[in-house]
């Protein structure tokens, strides 16, 4: 897949950890609000894997 791919497809899923973690906050859902967390240090972790992969590759 594409460097730029990869980095979107983290961003979009780090937005959909937000919406989770917020809905679960809204509607006082402690196992949503977690998830959502988790989804998002998940999605930081992919986003930082891609943008090492694509500062590497420029060299």
């Amino acid at each position: 897949m594409g460097k730029s791919t990869d980095l979107a497809r983290a961003k979009a899923r780090l937005l959909k950890g937000m919406k989770k973690e917020s809905d679960g906050i809204a509607l006082g859902d402690e196992r949503m609000k977690a998830e959502g967390r988790q989804e998002q240090d998940a999605a930081r972790r992919e986003e930082e894997r891609a943008r090492a992969q694509r500062d590497s590759s420029a060299d």
